[in-house]
Protein backbone atom coordinates (compact mmCIF):
# COMPACT_ATOMS: atom_id res chain seq x y z
CA UNK A 1 0.00 0.00 0.00
CA UNK A 2 1.37 3.33 -0.94
CA UNK A 3 1.18 6.17 1.52
CA UNK A 4 0.38 9.68 0.40
CA UNK A 5 2.82 12.26 1.54
CA UNK A 6 1.36 14.60 4.17
CA UNK A 7 0.24 17.97 2.96
CA UNK A 8 2.43 20.90 3.95
CA UNK A 9 0.72 23.79 5.70
CA UNK A 10 -0.25 26.59 3.43
CA UNK A 11 2.40 29.18 3.10
CA UNK A 12 1.63 32.84 3.79
CA UNK A 13 3.66 35.83 2.83
CA UNK A 14 6.30 36.73 5.44
CA UNK A 15 4.75 40.15 6.00
CA UNK A 16 1.44 38.52 7.04
CA UNK A 17 3.17 36.27 9.54
CA UNK A 18 4.97 39.21 11.12
CA UNK A 19 1.72 41.15 11.43
CA UNK A 20 -0.08 38.20 13.05
CA UNK A 21 2.74 37.75 15.58
CA UNK A 22 2.55 41.42 16.49
CA UNK A 23 -1.22 41.27 17.06
CA UNK A 24 -0.87 38.17 19.26
CA UNK A 25 1.76 39.91 21.38
CA UNK A 26 -0.46 42.95 21.84
CA UNK A 27 -3.42 40.77 22.87
CA UNK A 28 -1.30 38.93 25.45
CA UNK A 29 -0.12 42.22 26.91
CA UNK A 30 -3.68 43.53 27.08
CA UNK A 31 -4.84 40.44 28.96
CA UNK A 32 -2.03 40.87 31.46
CA UNK A 33 -2.77 44.51 32.09
CA UNK A 34 -6.59 44.45 31.80
CA UNK A 35 -7.93 41.02 32.87
CA UNK A 36 -11.55 40.41 32.03
CA UNK A 37 -14.20 40.21 34.73
CA UNK A 38 -14.62 36.50 33.98
CA UNK A 39 -10.96 35.79 34.56
CA UNK A 40 -11.00 37.86 37.77
CA UNK A 41 -14.04 36.00 39.09
CA UNK A 42 -12.44 32.63 38.53
CA UNK A 43 -9.29 33.74 40.35
CA UNK A 44 -11.34 34.90 43.30
CA UNK A 45 -13.17 31.58 43.45
CA UNK A 46 -9.93 29.68 43.44
CA UNK A 47 -8.33 31.81 46.13
CA UNK A 48 -11.37 31.46 48.38
CA UNK A 49 -11.30 27.69 48.07
CA UNK A 50 -7.64 27.52 49.00
CA UNK A 51 -7.65 30.08 51.82
CA UNK A 52 -7.19 28.99 55.39
CA UNK A 53 -9.66 30.30 58.03
CA UNK A 54 -6.98 32.68 59.29
CA UNK A 55 -6.54 34.16 55.82
CA UNK A 56 -10.29 34.61 55.48
CA UNK A 57 -10.36 36.39 58.82
CA UNK A 58 -7.63 38.74 57.60
CA UNK A 59 -9.67 39.54 54.51
CA UNK A 60 -12.74 40.23 56.65
CA UNK A 61 -10.69 42.57 58.84
CA UNK A 62 -9.33 44.33 55.77
CA UNK A 63 -12.86 44.78 54.48
CA UNK A 64 -13.97 46.24 57.80
CA UNK A 65 -11.07 48.68 57.75
CA UNK A 66 -11.97 49.66 54.20
CA UNK A 67 -15.51 50.50 55.32
CA UNK A 68 -14.13 52.79 57.99
CA UNK A 69 -11.74 54.46 55.57
CA UNK A 70 -14.23 55.08 52.78
CA UNK A 71 -17.57 55.28 54.63
CA UNK A 72 -18.90 53.17 51.74
CA UNK A 73 -20.19 49.59 51.95
CA UNK A 74 -17.62 47.03 50.87
CA UNK A 75 -18.88 44.08 48.86
CA UNK A 76 -18.35 40.66 50.42
CA UNK A 77 -15.77 38.48 48.62
CA UNK A 78 -18.65 36.05 48.02
CA UNK A 79 -20.46 38.72 45.99
CA UNK A 80 -17.61 38.58 43.49
CA UNK A 81 -18.27 34.87 42.98
CA UNK A 82 -21.99 35.44 42.46
CA UNK A 83 -21.46 38.33 40.04
CA UNK A 84 -18.92 36.33 38.07
CA UNK A 85 -21.27 33.42 37.39
CA UNK A 86 -22.10 32.71 33.79
CA UNK A 87 -25.85 32.94 34.37
CA UNK A 88 -25.73 36.13 36.42
CA UNK A 89 -28.40 38.66 35.40
CA UNK A 90 -27.29 41.61 33.36
CA UNK A 91 -28.17 43.99 36.19
CA UNK A 92 -25.61 42.39 38.50
CA UNK A 93 -22.70 44.74 38.02
CA UNK A 94 -19.54 45.21 39.98
CA UNK A 95 -19.78 47.87 42.68
CA UNK A 96 -18.42 51.18 41.44
CA UNK A 97 -14.92 51.92 42.63
CA UNK A 98 -14.96 54.99 44.85
CA UNK A 99 -11.95 57.02 45.76
CA UNK A 100 -11.08 56.61 49.45
CA UNK A 101 -11.89 59.57 51.64
CA UNK A 102 -8.70 61.31 52.59
CA UNK A 103 -7.93 61.08 56.31
CA UNK A 104 -8.39 64.24 58.33
CA UNK A 105 -5.28 66.37 58.03
CA UNK A 106 -3.66 67.24 61.30
CA UNK A 107 -1.66 70.40 61.85
CA UNK A 108 2.10 69.93 61.35
CA UNK A 109 2.63 70.39 65.07
CA UNK A 110 -0.05 67.89 66.14
CA UNK A 111 1.12 64.89 68.17
CA UNK A 112 -0.88 62.08 69.79
CA UNK A 113 0.27 59.52 72.35
CA UNK A 114 -1.55 56.68 74.08
CA UNK A 115 -0.76 55.96 77.72
CA UNK A 116 0.88 52.57 78.16
CA UNK A 117 1.84 50.65 81.27
CA UNK A 118 4.60 52.49 83.16
CA UNK A 119 4.08 55.81 81.39
CA UNK A 120 4.29 59.09 83.26
CA UNK A 121 3.64 62.60 82.06
CA UNK A 122 7.39 63.03 81.70
CA UNK A 123 7.78 59.99 79.44
CA UNK A 124 4.85 61.13 77.31
CA UNK A 125 6.33 64.61 76.92
CA UNK A 126 9.61 62.99 75.95
CA UNK A 127 7.87 60.92 73.26
CA UNK A 128 6.69 64.09 71.49
CA UNK A 129 10.05 65.83 71.86
CA UNK A 130 9.29 68.12 74.79
CA UNK A 131 11.92 68.69 77.50
CA UNK A 132 11.41 67.81 81.18
CA UNK A 133 11.20 71.53 81.97
CA UNK A 134 7.95 71.69 79.97
CA UNK A 135 6.34 69.18 82.33
CA UNK A 136 7.20 71.32 85.37
CA UNK A 137 5.95 74.44 83.61
CA UNK A 138 2.61 72.77 82.84
CA UNK A 139 2.07 71.36 86.32
CA UNK A 140 2.98 74.64 87.98
CA UNK A 141 0.73 76.70 85.73
CA UNK A 142 -2.56 75.82 87.41
CA UNK A 143 -3.62 73.72 90.41
CA UNK A 144 -6.02 71.75 88.24
CA UNK A 145 -3.30 71.01 85.69
CA UNK A 146 -2.14 68.18 87.95
CA UNK A 147 -5.08 66.20 86.61
CA UNK A 148 -2.99 65.59 83.49
CA UNK A 149 -0.62 63.51 85.65
CA UNK A 150 -3.47 61.20 86.77
CA UNK A 151 -3.06 58.93 83.78
CA UNK A 152 -5.13 55.88 82.85
CA UNK A 153 -4.00 53.01 80.65
CA UNK A 154 -5.25 53.63 77.10
CA UNK A 155 -5.89 57.34 77.66
CA UNK A 156 -4.99 59.55 74.69
CA UNK A 157 -3.14 62.86 75.04
CA UNK A 158 -3.08 65.31 72.14
CA UNK A 159 -0.28 67.88 71.90
CA UNK A 160 -0.13 70.98 69.70
CA UNK A 161 3.36 72.39 69.14
CA UNK A 162 4.34 75.67 67.49
CA UNK A 163 7.03 75.82 64.76
CA UNK A 164 9.65 76.30 67.50
CA UNK A 165 8.61 72.99 69.07
CA UNK A 166 6.99 74.58 72.14
CA UNK A 167 3.76 73.30 73.64
CA UNK A 168 0.74 75.50 72.85
CA UNK A 169 -2.11 73.16 73.72
CA UNK A 170 -2.58 69.90 75.61
CA UNK A 171 -5.89 68.05 75.39
CA UNK A 172 -7.21 64.76 76.79
CA UNK A 173 -10.49 62.93 77.15
CA UNK A 174 -10.62 61.59 80.71
CA UNK A 175 -14.04 59.96 80.48
CA UNK A 176 -17.00 59.60 78.15
CA UNK A 177 -18.39 62.89 79.41
CA UNK A 178 -15.32 64.89 80.39
CA UNK A 179 -12.34 66.44 78.60
CA UNK A 180 -9.57 68.64 79.97
CA UNK A 181 -7.42 71.17 78.08
CA UNK A 182 -4.43 73.40 78.76
CA UNK A 183 -3.96 76.33 76.38
CA UNK A 184 -0.94 78.63 76.39
CA UNK A 185 -1.41 82.39 76.39
CA UNK A 186 0.77 85.41 77.20
CA UNK A 187 0.55 84.75 80.94
CA UNK A 188 1.10 80.99 80.89
CA UNK A 189 -1.32 78.08 80.59
CA UNK A 190 -5.05 78.22 81.15
CA UNK A 191 -6.84 75.07 82.30
CA UNK A 192 -10.32 74.27 81.01
CA UNK A 193 -12.68 71.39 81.71
CA UNK A 194 -15.65 70.55 79.48
CA UNK A 195 -18.32 68.23 80.81
CA UNK A 196 -20.85 67.01 78.29
CA UNK A 197 -24.41 66.98 79.54
CA UNK A 198 -25.85 63.53 78.87
CA UNK A 199 -29.24 63.14 77.31
CA UNK A 200 -31.58 60.80 79.16
CA UNK A 201 -33.48 57.98 77.50
CA UNK A 202 -35.25 54.92 78.83
CA UNK A 203 -33.95 51.38 78.41
CA UNK A 204 -35.58 47.98 78.90
CA UNK A 205 -34.15 44.61 79.94
CA UNK A 206 -35.72 41.22 80.48
CA UNK A 207 -34.10 38.29 82.22
CA UNK A 208 -34.82 34.75 83.33
CA UNK A 209 -32.99 33.37 86.34
CA UNK A 210 -31.25 30.08 85.67
CA UNK A 211 -28.41 30.43 88.16
CA UNK A 212 -28.06 33.36 90.54
CA UNK A 213 -29.86 36.69 90.28
CA UNK A 214 -26.61 38.62 89.81
CA UNK A 215 -25.39 36.37 86.97
CA UNK A 216 -28.75 36.33 85.21
CA UNK A 217 -29.11 40.11 85.55
CA UNK A 218 -25.62 40.69 84.16
CA UNK A 219 -26.36 38.39 81.23
CA UNK A 220 -29.55 40.37 80.52
CA UNK A 221 -27.54 43.62 80.48
CA UNK A 222 -28.41 44.99 83.91
CA UNK A 223 -25.53 46.63 85.79
CA UNK A 224 -24.58 45.52 89.29
CA UNK A 225 -25.87 48.75 90.84
CA UNK A 226 -29.25 48.43 89.09
CA UNK A 227 -29.45 44.79 90.17
CA UNK A 228 -28.97 45.89 93.77
CA UNK A 229 -31.61 48.59 93.28
CA UNK A 230 -34.07 46.02 91.92
CA UNK A 231 -33.42 43.75 94.91
CA UNK A 232 -34.00 46.72 97.20
CA UNK A 233 -37.29 47.64 95.50
CA UNK A 234 -38.69 44.11 95.82
CA UNK A 235 -36.92 43.33 99.09
CA UNK A 236 -40.09 43.89 101.11
CA UNK A 237 -41.87 41.02 99.36
CA UNK A 238 -39.12 38.72 98.09
CA UNK A 239 -36.46 37.17 100.29
CA UNK A 240 -33.52 37.08 97.90
CA UNK A 241 -31.64 34.76 100.27
CA UNK A 242 -34.08 31.86 100.04
CA UNK A 243 -37.04 32.64 97.75
CA UNK A 244 -35.28 32.83 94.36
CA UNK A 245 -35.99 29.89 92.06
CA UNK A 246 -34.83 28.83 88.61
CA UNK A 247 -37.28 30.22 86.05
CA UNK A 248 -38.06 33.41 87.98
CA UNK A 249 -38.29 36.40 85.61
CA UNK A 250 -37.77 40.14 85.75
CA UNK A 251 -38.48 43.14 83.51
CA UNK A 252 -36.93 46.53 84.17
CA UNK A 253 -37.31 49.96 82.57
CA UNK A 254 -34.68 52.43 83.74
CA UNK A 255 -33.15 55.75 82.81
CA UNK A 256 -29.97 55.63 80.75
CA UNK A 257 -27.58 58.54 80.29
CA UNK A 258 -26.22 58.92 76.77
CA UNK A 259 -23.49 61.07 75.19
CA UNK A 260 -22.99 60.96 71.41
CA UNK A 261 -25.06 57.81 71.17
CA UNK A 262 -23.02 55.97 73.82
CA UNK A 263 -24.40 54.95 77.21
CA UNK A 264 -22.29 56.57 79.93
CA UNK A 265 -24.34 55.91 83.05
CA UNK A 266 -27.67 54.93 84.50
CA UNK A 267 -30.41 56.71 86.36
CA UNK A 268 -33.07 55.19 88.60
CA UNK A 269 -35.38 52.28 87.86
CA UNK A 270 -38.66 53.70 86.55
CA UNK A 271 -40.69 50.51 86.62
CA UNK A 272 -40.04 46.84 87.21
CA UNK A 273 -41.76 43.51 87.40
CA UNK A 274 -40.47 40.44 89.23
CA UNK A 275 -42.06 37.00 89.01
CA UNK A 276 -41.02 34.79 91.92
CA UNK A 277 -42.32 31.24 92.31
CA UNK A 278 -45.28 32.02 90.06
CA UNK A 279 -46.29 35.24 91.80
CA UNK A 280 -45.69 38.57 90.05
CA UNK A 281 -44.78 41.79 91.84
CA UNK A 282 -44.81 45.21 90.16
CA UNK A 283 -43.10 48.47 91.05
CA UNK A 284 -43.34 52.02 89.67
CA UNK A 285 -41.22 54.97 90.76
CA UNK A 286 -43.29 58.04 91.53
CA UNK A 287 -42.24 61.51 92.62
CA UNK A 288 -45.02 63.35 94.42
CA UNK A 289 -45.75 67.08 94.24
CA UNK A 290 -43.45 67.70 97.20
CA UNK A 291 -40.53 66.14 95.29
CA UNK A 292 -40.31 62.91 97.31
CA UNK A 293 -39.73 59.72 95.31
CA UNK A 294 -40.79 56.23 96.28
CA UNK A 295 -41.89 52.94 94.70
CA UNK A 296 -45.48 51.75 94.52
CA UNK A 297 -47.27 48.79 93.02
CA UNK A 298 -48.87 49.39 89.62
CA UNK A 299 -52.20 50.12 91.30
CA UNK A 300 -50.77 52.59 93.82
CA UNK A 301 -49.99 50.62 96.98
CA UNK A 302 -46.66 51.34 98.62
CA UNK A 303 -43.81 48.91 97.93
CA UNK A 304 -42.29 50.12 101.16
CA UNK A 305 -43.35 48.16 104.22
CA UNK A 306 -42.59 48.95 107.82
CA UNK A 307 -39.77 46.36 107.60
CA UNK A 308 -37.55 44.98 104.87
CA UNK A 309 -37.68 41.22 104.48
CA UNK A 310 -33.92 40.54 104.59
CA UNK A 311 -31.33 42.69 106.46
CA UNK A 312 -28.41 41.26 104.42
CA UNK A 313 -28.38 41.29 100.60
CA UNK A 314 -27.89 37.94 98.83
CA UNK A 315 -26.87 36.08 101.98
CA UNK A 316 -27.42 32.35 102.51
CA UNK A 317 -29.71 31.17 105.29
CA UNK A 318 -27.61 28.82 107.41
CA UNK A 319 -30.13 28.24 110.19
CA UNK A 320 -33.86 28.93 110.44
CA UNK A 321 -36.14 29.81 113.32
CA UNK A 322 -36.66 26.75 115.54
CA UNK A 323 -37.73 25.99 119.08
CA UNK A 324 -35.76 22.72 119.19
CA UNK A 325 -32.41 23.22 117.45
CA UNK A 326 -29.18 21.70 118.75
CA UNK A 327 -26.74 24.53 119.45
CA UNK A 328 -23.55 24.03 117.37
CA UNK A 329 -21.22 25.12 120.18
CA UNK A 330 -23.11 24.25 123.39
CA UNK A 331 -24.08 20.89 121.82
CA UNK A 332 -27.50 20.77 123.47
CA UNK A 333 -31.08 21.42 122.44
CA UNK A 334 -31.75 25.11 122.65
CA UNK A 335 -34.40 27.24 120.98
CA UNK A 336 -33.11 29.24 118.01
CA UNK A 337 -35.33 32.29 118.15
CA UNK A 338 -34.08 33.89 114.99
CA UNK A 339 -32.63 33.33 111.51
CA UNK A 340 -28.92 33.05 110.70
CA UNK A 341 -27.68 34.61 107.47
CA UNK A 342 -24.23 33.39 106.39
CA UNK A 343 -22.19 35.83 104.32
CA UNK A 344 -18.54 36.87 103.93
CA UNK A 345 -16.99 38.76 106.82
CA UNK A 346 -17.55 42.51 106.43
CA UNK A 347 -20.81 42.24 104.45
CA UNK A 348 -23.06 45.22 105.35
CA UNK A 349 -26.07 44.67 107.63
CA UNK A 350 -29.10 46.97 107.23
CA UNK A 351 -31.70 48.11 109.72
CA UNK A 352 -34.98 46.35 108.95
CA UNK A 353 -36.97 49.48 109.74
CA UNK A 354 -36.91 52.97 111.23
CA UNK A 355 -36.36 53.00 114.96
CA UNK A 356 -34.41 53.83 118.11
CA UNK A 357 -31.18 51.98 118.95
CA UNK A 358 -31.64 50.36 122.36
CA UNK A 359 -28.18 48.79 122.27
CA UNK A 360 -25.07 49.00 120.16
CA UNK A 361 -22.47 46.99 122.06
CA UNK A 362 -21.50 43.58 123.48
CA UNK A 363 -24.16 41.20 124.73
CA UNK A 364 -23.01 37.77 125.98
CA UNK A 365 -23.07 35.01 123.38
CA UNK A 366 -24.46 37.40 120.76
CA UNK A 367 -21.13 39.24 120.67
CA UNK A 368 -21.37 42.67 119.07
CA UNK A 369 -25.10 43.36 118.95
CA UNK A 370 -27.56 46.01 117.82
CA UNK A 371 -31.13 46.06 119.15
CA UNK A 372 -33.64 48.44 117.55
CA UNK A 373 -37.07 49.40 118.89
CA UNK A 374 -39.61 50.13 116.12
CA UNK A 375 -42.51 52.03 117.65
CA UNK A 376 -44.33 50.31 120.50
CA UNK A 377 -44.86 46.91 118.91
CA UNK A 378 -41.76 45.68 117.10
CA UNK A 379 -38.14 45.04 118.05
CA UNK A 380 -35.26 43.56 116.03
CA UNK A 381 -31.87 42.18 117.09
CA UNK A 382 -28.67 41.76 115.06
CA UNK A 383 -25.91 39.62 116.59
CA UNK A 384 -22.31 38.40 116.03
CA UNK A 385 -21.33 41.61 114.20
CA UNK A 386 -17.72 42.27 113.32
CA UNK A 387 -18.26 45.93 114.15
CA UNK A 388 -20.73 48.80 114.06
CA UNK A 389 -21.28 51.30 111.28
CA UNK A 390 -20.20 54.88 111.84
CA UNK A 391 -22.74 56.88 113.82
CA UNK A 392 -24.66 53.87 115.16
CA UNK A 393 -24.75 54.11 118.96
CA UNK A 394 -27.01 53.35 121.89
CA UNK A 395 -29.77 55.96 122.15
CA UNK A 396 -29.48 57.05 118.52
CA UNK A 397 -31.95 56.57 115.69
CA UNK A 398 -31.66 54.73 112.39
CA UNK A 399 -33.57 54.70 109.12
CA UNK A 400 -34.83 51.69 107.25
CA UNK A 401 -32.09 50.25 105.02
CA UNK A 402 -29.33 52.18 106.83
CA UNK A 403 -26.14 50.15 107.32
CA UNK A 404 -25.77 49.49 111.04
CA UNK A 405 -22.87 47.04 111.12
CA UNK A 406 -20.96 44.29 109.34
CA UNK A 407 -21.02 40.49 109.30
CA UNK A 408 -18.63 38.95 111.78
CA UNK A 409 -18.18 35.99 114.12
CA UNK A 410 -18.10 37.54 117.60
CA UNK A 411 -19.68 35.76 120.58
CA UNK A 412 -20.73 32.09 120.35
CA UNK A 413 -20.34 31.70 116.60
CA UNK A 414 -18.74 29.03 114.43
CA UNK A 415 -18.33 31.28 111.38
CA UNK A 416 -19.18 34.70 109.95
CA UNK A 417 -22.94 35.23 109.91
CA UNK A 418 -25.75 37.47 111.17
CA UNK A 419 -28.13 36.22 113.86
CA UNK A 420 -31.39 38.14 113.27
CA UNK A 421 -34.35 38.16 115.67
CA UNK A 422 -37.80 39.69 115.32
CA UNK A 423 -40.15 40.38 118.24
CA UNK A 424 -43.82 41.39 118.24
CA UNK A 425 -45.00 42.73 121.59
CA UNK A 426 -42.06 41.02 123.29
CA UNK A 427 -42.69 37.61 121.69
CA UNK A 428 -40.14 36.08 119.29
CA UNK A 429 -41.64 35.27 115.87
CA UNK A 430 -40.20 33.80 112.68
CA UNK A 431 -39.11 36.82 110.58
CA UNK A 432 -39.43 34.72 107.41
CA UNK A 433 -43.08 33.96 108.05
CA UNK A 434 -44.13 37.22 109.69
CA UNK A 435 -46.60 39.27 107.64
CA UNK A 436 -45.14 42.74 107.37
CA UNK A 437 -47.28 45.85 107.93
CA UNK A 438 -47.88 48.08 104.91
CA UNK A 439 -46.88 51.70 104.46
CA UNK A 440 -49.28 54.37 103.18
CA UNK A 441 -50.48 54.08 99.55
CA UNK A 442 -50.58 56.90 96.99
CA UNK A 443 -52.55 59.86 98.29
CA UNK A 444 -56.02 60.18 96.75
CA UNK A 445 -55.15 63.67 95.52
CA UNK A 446 -52.26 62.27 93.43
CA UNK A 447 -53.74 58.98 92.29
CA UNK A 448 -54.79 60.21 88.82
CA UNK A 449 -51.32 61.69 88.23
CA UNK A 450 -49.69 58.45 89.39
CA UNK A 451 -51.81 56.25 87.10
CA UNK A 452 -50.99 58.52 84.14
CA UNK A 453 -47.33 57.53 84.68
CA UNK A 454 -47.82 53.95 85.83
CA UNK A 455 -50.09 52.62 83.10
CA UNK A 456 -47.87 53.56 80.09
CA UNK A 457 -44.83 52.04 81.83
CA UNK A 458 -46.65 48.77 82.48
CA UNK A 459 -47.92 48.72 78.88
CA UNK A 460 -44.41 49.30 77.54
CA UNK A 461 -43.00 46.40 79.53
CA UNK A 462 -45.72 44.15 78.10
CA UNK A 463 -45.00 45.35 74.56
CA UNK A 464 -41.20 45.09 74.85
CA UNK A 465 -41.41 41.59 76.28
CA UNK A 466 -43.84 40.42 73.58
CA UNK A 467 -41.60 41.85 70.83
CA UNK A 468 -38.51 40.23 72.31
CA UNK A 469 -40.15 36.82 72.65
CA UNK A 470 -41.53 36.99 69.11
CA UNK A 471 -38.11 37.80 67.65
CA UNK A 472 -36.46 34.97 69.61
CA UNK A 473 -38.86 32.43 68.00
CA UNK A 474 -37.97 33.40 64.44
Amino acid sequence: MTTEPSKAPPLYPKTHLLAASGIAALLSLALLVFPSSDVEAKKTTLSLELESPAEQLTQDQDAAEAVQATNEPVASPFAQIENGADDAPETAQAAPVTAPVAPEKKAPGHREVIVSKGDTLSTLFEKVGLPAAAVHEVLASDKQAKQFSQLKHGQKLEFELNPQGQLTNLHSKVSDVETITLTKNDKGYVFNRVTAKPTVRTAYVHGVINSSLSQSAARAGLSHSLTMDMASVFGYDVDFAQDIRQGDEFDVIYEQKVVNGKAVGNGPILSARFTNRGKTYTAVRYTNKQGNSSYYTADGNSMRKAFIRTPVDFARISSKFSMGRKHPILNKIRAHKGVDYAAPRGTPIKAAGDGKVLLAGRRGGYGNTVIIQHGNTYRTLYGHMQGFAKGVKTGGTVKQGQVIGYIGTTGLSTGPHLHYEFQVNGVHVDPLGQKLPMADPIAKSERARFLAQSQPLMARMDQEKATMLASSKR
